[in-house]
């Protein structure tokens, strides 16, 4: 049974002092680091935000409105969304959209982006926001006959928890989230994992990862 570790958004805008900047974001990277060079994966996937320029989920697209404080109604289709109001970051083609230098991607890691659609924002990297289109996230993994998925990287209470989510109730893949690999905007909470216990996500510590992985 083939796996997979997907890690989510280690980039320049995320870390450090970016506008978007993760409290102890660094902190994952040796984490992330460790388990690329202990653990026999299938398949390491990447995933990157990429926005354009006056993409709908920054604040500055929305004369009046302020980041983190702030939201909007976005519609498409017949679907409208609450939509929360960060600062720029991850400008396609931007140091601040690259991944951070210190993170040791092999070479044949597939990089799946998200959040391209201007007027579309996408925290999961398999489906954008409102649930209809698809990244390419699924149709690899599927393609290699992953049925289990770790995911790392940042933040845990966005970007990590939509993928994890999706990845299980979109692609019915057996997963887990590594702790210690990732960090949060703000604390774990209890509602968070009342979602993930509904979808059959995981949190696991490193020591038992080797477990998951022989299931």
């Amino acid at each position: 049974m083939a796996n997979a570790l997907i890690i989510v958004d280690v980039q320049y805008d995320f870390l450090g002092d970016g506008p978007l900047a993760v409290p102890d974001g660094e902190s994952v990277i040796p984490v992330i680091n460790r388990l690329l060079s202990s653990v026999n994966w299938d398949v390491v996937v990447a995933t990157q935000d990429w926005h354009p320029p006056g993409h709908v989920s920054f604040a500055s697209a929305h004369p009046g409105k302020q980041p983190f404080k702030d939201t909007v109604q976005v519609s498409h289709n017949d679907t409208t969304i609450d939509q929360a109001l960060w600062p720029d970051h991850c400008i396609q083609h931007t140091r601040g959209a690259e991944f951070h230098a210190s993170l040791s991607l092999p070479s044949t890691t597939e990089i799946v982006r998200k959040g391209y659609h201007v007027e579309r924002d996408s925290y999961s990297a398999l489906v954008d926001a409102f649930g209809v289109e698809k990244t390419r996230l699924q149709g690899l993994l599927d393609d290699e006959g992953v049925r289990k998925v770790a995911v790392v990287g940042l933040a845990d209470d966005f970007c990590v928890f939509h993928t994890a989510i999706d990845a299980s109730r979109i692609g019915g893949y057996k997963t887990v989230v590594i702790q210690e690999a990732v960090r949060g905007i703000k604390p774990w909470t209890q509602t968070s994992q009342d979602e993930f216990d509904q979808a059959g996500v995981r949190r696991i510590k490193l020591t038992d990862l080797q477990a998951f992985l022989d299931e």
